[in-house]
């Protein structure tokens, strides 16, 4: 009885029209069953999926699919991270409105990953530009401001002249805006801010509290926070002013010989006010202003100031420092001034030499040649004693950091401190496509926040976009003009909308609950599946996404919204898929579209390649012999089942075989059980599917070489059975579809993907014979085939005996022989 010929386009959305009949991924909430939620991050709808969608979504389904026959209660959802600058761009370029635009796409994308078989609960989807889930997060951020953890102010922040909007540090990349590589410049607007600053510790304490992520990413969170420890010291200005320095070097105060700010830095216009000097420091700062971030803070940078005409007091020396704007000191770090010590710091000696400070060294090292400032080509920055350093002097470096700040406390002009690199989230931004922040502004009441009961603000959806991308809620009075909520005067909305970091730093606790329509999320329903078991996305979110989820669930979980610590157990960061040596982008013209690998050779094909062409951490290299190598093994499946569809015997899938084994059936049977333990375990550490599919494909190999003379006896065809639906079972969540219909055709009871999770037999892996590897200086001569049992003795006299072997060491002298038990002898002769 024939099977027909492998037609994925008829089978594969027959079976995904059967899963959905039957309801087969839905979660439960508060199932007795143990939890597992498996999350992937959720996409921007675009329109189209690519190649690297396919290998996110395939990696989280298999996990997911994994866990279901293990007897887990699966959460597995999808949704739609949909507000955001490309959409609204897109909408503009193709004169429609964002909404539009992006619903449209929803649909489409929804389609395109349906196509793929994935086992979402599509129950729990969601879009973040929909009211019923952008008002949940008004309310945070309404709560937050009753906190204090959300406050305005003005300062310079990051601004895309091309995108008009406001840019986080994170989404500025080499001074380029993230989104459209504009050139970023600096503007001072009054934005809101998050103070995720407050959660710094707390932030950096429990990265070492997730043993199941990465170690690139925990290291790239601590460099972000970047904790350092230090002292804050007062310098004193001439005409009564005064500056804080944060410096990590308070040992060498003695050196400071000028102090360098930062352009932004406010004293700067009350310094210069009146001095003759202020137009060139006002055109420079301006200049500085403009600058590229990254070149401000690269090594290379070639060090610029001017001066202003001020200056301040050394409070240990007490000798009189000039003070320069410089372009390389940033707001961004410690107080935007610093106290130049340029013998001993090279940024501080390269622009002394420019500009013919004075240099002084008051490190000198322990041994060795006492340094001569006379003599100084490079700064000296190693560890040392105190020369020049008044009653500090000939002590060691170390131990006078700490005495200096204690001295200088007792005067009042320092003090220990602690500093991040860490700043406080901008969530403001000035386009139009994005969550209205529920302010209102009221000339009597100031900033007052949108009663609960109003929410959500609805952003409108009938207004047109701008051609040069300007947002239209400013001008629209109806949106605008409103009643304040204190004191019912007249008053005015905020036209600014929230940040769509703000929005993904949440999402995952509205999918456990996500159609609650009197909360953002149900507690009981929140317990019971958070944290995330896996989570799985780019490494690309490392700082961004991931730094934001984790204080979004802190501060909430200080709120008694959440009641966990952490979003996120485990993390999965795969690698991207390139194409041609590059990421595959539209502007590199290498993208491959799946709905075209899809269209030629069926979904199961293209989740198989990206699933074994690489480790999943590791970057995927398109490749289309490997595609059609893949599409050719679920062929080579097809036809071995096919083959064996008369003989199989359905009650023995995955059971014990009794009765005497022949050699070759026990080889079989060992190969089978061994192939279920490798992909197990492949599957349980870091989730190598490449390995584990090469496993299956050998066992297929090894039944096309064993099926004529086992289907001929009765325990070979329960041997037959076993093997091919393990092989079935462990292929089910790779490749779902022809899983299911071969499942299906050799009369196994139930489907494929309902089976549990098939079990491995140890003594079904003992072995009569084992092959052994003959090795000659390293190089594979022969193979023998000996008794497990084997002693050393019995298996390096065999080996020596080989016909091979005696050829390949005629004339040699045998110098050594190493043997490893069942796997290889190693000669060594010359």
């Amino acid at each position: 009885m024939g099977i027909g010929s492998y037609d994925p386009h008829s089978i594969e959305p027959a079976w995904q029209d059967q899963w959905n009949e039957h309801k087969l991924f839905l979660a439960e909430n508060g199932s007795d069953k143990p939890k597992y939620y498996c999350l992937q991050m959720f996409p921007y709808p675009s329109g189209k999926i690519h190649m690297g969608h396919v290998r996110v979504y395939t990696i989280g389904d298999v996990v997911a699919r994994y866990k279901r026959m293990q007897g887990f209660n699966v959460l597995n959802p999808m949704g739609w991270d949909a507000f955001g600058l490309p959409a609204e761009n897109a909408a503009i370029k193709h004169d429609t409105h964002p909404a539009d635009w992006t619903y449209s796409n929803i649909d489409d994308m929804r389609g395109q990953l349906k196509r793929l078989g994935y086992s979402f609960d599509w129950t729990r989807e969601l879009a973040t530009c929909h009211p019923d889930y952008y008002r949940w997060e008004q309310l945070f951020f309404i709560k937050f401001m009753e906190k204090g953890l959300i406050y305005r102010k003005q300062s310079p922040v990051n601004w895309c002249p091309s995108c008009h909007t406001v840019l986080a540090n994170e989404q500025v990349e080499d001074g380029l805006c993230w989104r459209c590589d504009s050139v970023v410049q600096t503007r001072d607007l009054e934005q809101w801010y998050l103070r995720i600053t407050d959660y710094a510790d707390e932030l950096l304490e429990w990265l070492d509290k997730l043993p199941g992520w990465p170690e690139r990413v925990l290291t790239m969170q601590r460099n972000w926070i970047g904790k350092s420890y230090g002292s804050q010291l007062t310098f004193q200005i001439e005409g009564g002013e005064s500056v804080d320095v944060f410096t990590t070097r308070p040992d060498t105060l003695y050196g400071a010989t000028f102090m360098s700010l930062a352009a932004e830095h406010p004293l700067v216009e009350k310094l210069i006010e009146g001095k003759e000097q202020a137009d060139d420091v006002r055109a420079f700062v301006d200049k500085v202003r403009n600058m590229e971030r990254m070149e401000r803070e690269a090594d290379t940078l070639e060090k610029e100031g001017v001066f202003t005409g001020a200056y301040c007091i050394n409070p240990l020396s007490g000798e009189r420092m000039p003070i320069y704007v410089a372009n390389f000191v940033l707001m961004g770090y410690g107080t935007g001034a610093v106290m130049a010590v340029p013998a001993h710091d090279q940024r501080d000696f390269d622009f002394a030499s420019k500009y013919g400070l004075p240099l002084k060294v008051v490190i000198q090292p322990k041994k060795g040649d006492k340094i001569v400032v006379e003599e100084l080509t490079e700064a000296y920055s190693a560890p040392g004693v105190l020369d020049n350093s008044g009653q500090f002097t000939g002590m060691d470096n170390e131990e006078a950091k700490k005495a200096i700040t204690d001295y200088l406390g007792e005067k009042k002009l320092g003090k220990p401190t602690v500093n991040y690199r860490l700043r406080d989230w901008n969530v403001s931004r000035q386009r139009f496509w994005g969550a209205p922040i529920p302010v209102i502004y009221c000339d009597e009441c100031g900033a007052v926040p949108v009663p609960e009961k109003d929410l959500p603000v609805v952003l409108p959806t009938d207004l047109k976009t701008r051609p040069d991308g300007r947002s239209p809620l400013p001008e629209t009075e109806s949106f605008v003009n409103v009643a304040c909520p204190k004191c019912g005067k007249p008053a005015r909305r905020e036209t600014d909308t929230l940040d769509t970091f703000f929005e993904s730093s949440w999402y995952f606790a509205r999918y456990t609950d996500a159609r609650n329509e009197t909360a953002p999320f149900d507690l009981d329903a929140l317990k019971y599946w958070c944290p995330v078991d896996q989570y799985i996305g780019g490494i690309e979110h490392a700082i961004l996404h991931l730094l934001y989820a984790r204080f979004f669930v802190k501060a909430l979980r200080d709120l008694g919204y959440m009641n966990y610590d952490e979003p996120f157990e485990s993390l999965l960061t795969q690698g991207m898929v390139i194409k041609d040596g590059s990421k595959m982008s539209k502007s590199k013209g290498n993208v491959v579209e799946p709905s075209e690998m899809v269209q030629r050779y069926g979904a199961d094909t293209t989740r198989l390649f990206s699933l074994f062409a690489a480790p999943p951490e590791k970057d995927l290299d398109w490749n289309e012999k490997g595609v059609e190598g893949c599409h050719r093994f679920i062929g080579r499946l097809w036809r071995l089942v096919e083959d064996l569809v008369d003989v199989i015997e359905p009650s023995a899938a995955c059971a014990p075989v009794s009765g005497e084994l022949s050699a070759k059936a026990k080889e079989v049977r060992c190969k089978e059980h061994e192939t279920v333990r490798k992909v197990k375990n492949d599957l349980e550490r870091n989730y190598q599917f490449n390995t584990a599919i090469a496993a299956v494909m050998e066992l297929v190999n090894d039944l096309y070489l064993a099926k004529d003379e086992l289907k001929d006896d009765a325990t070979g065809r329960k041997v037959l059975s076993s093997a091919v639906a393990s092989i079935l079972t462990v292929l089910s969540p790779m490749v779902p579809h022809v899983c299911e219909e071969l499942w299906k055709a050799a009369g196994y009871q139930g489907m494929a993907c309902t089976q549990p999770w098939p079990e491995y037999d140890e003594k079904a892996m003992v072995r009569d014979e084992v092959t052994v590897v003959v090795q000659v200086n390293g190089k594979l001569r022969s193979r023998l085939t000996v008794a497990a049992d084997a002693s050393k003795d019995e298996v390096e006299k065999m080996a020596l005996s080989d016909e091979n072997i005696t050829r390949h060491t005629e004339g040699k002298t045998i110098r050594k022989v190493v043997v490893v038990p069942g796997k290889l002898v190693n000669i060594v002769a010359n």
